[in-house]
């Protein structure tokens, strides 16, 4: 069973998702988000996994999954393929983050990514007073085992889509149980945020 952070965040995505859309999961995991979405939304899927238990569990649920590693590319999905790209609490854990946005405007017209806040009052506390990297809820990690390539807050993913291909066309903080519209001090209240983007017409920067 997913956790109440998962289950949250899962009724987030959904909720920007019509029905009938095409969906392409990055980092899909077992397929659970996938599964809901082609259940409920009646919408066409496709996940993009790399760890071979996940992507058995995917298909055991029925989902088709690629299996590729996001920092390699997504060179075996035709442009255009999708209407929607679903990111979710992954782009942390990608090296190039850029490289990887151009892959996915070429691929879908919008998408939808979910990042930890390490803007978070608790994170800020943690280092502050023990010294120590930190452990929350939303950041369950210890520095040592810790997926994590990338340390982000909401200010610097705002930075990242002025120098990307793509613009944030809406973006919602999650703070405690819930997403808040233009949230009074969103990067210090929000543990994690949805940003809604859409591919942009600038160049692609160097990597």
């Amino acid at each position: 069973m997913p956790d109440h952070s998962s289950a949250l965040t899962d009724e987030l995505l959904m909720a920007h998702i019509p029905r009938g859309s095409r969906v392409v999961d990055l980092g899909c995991g077992d397929g659970r988000l996938l599964q809901r979405i082609r259940d409920d939304h009646n919408c066409s899927v496709l996940g993009v996994e790399v760890d071979m238990g996940q992507i058995a569990s995917a298909i055991g649920r029925g989902i088709p999954v690629l299996k590729s590693d996001l920092d390699h590319g997504l060179q075996l999905i035709p442009d255009g393929a999708f209407d929607f790209a679903v990111l979710s609490q992954t782009l942390q854990q990608v090296h190039k983050p850029l490289a990887l946005f151009e892959e996915i405007f070429r691929i879908a017209r919008s998408a939808l990514v979910v990042v930890p806040n390490f803007g978070h009052w608790r994170v800020r506390l943690q280092v502050a007073w023990s010294g120590r990297a930190p452990v929350t809820e939303a950041l369950p990690y210890e520095w040592f085992d810790s997926p994590n390539v990338h340390f982000l807050t909401m200010l610097d993913f705002r930075d990242l889509a002025r120098r990307g291909n793509f613009r944030v066309v809406r973006e919602l903080p999650v703070i405690g149980d819930r997403a808040v519209d233009r949230a009074w001090l969103a990067n210090l209240r929000a543990h994690s945020a949805l940003f809604v983007l859409e591919g942009s017409q600038r160049l692609p920067v160097p990597s």
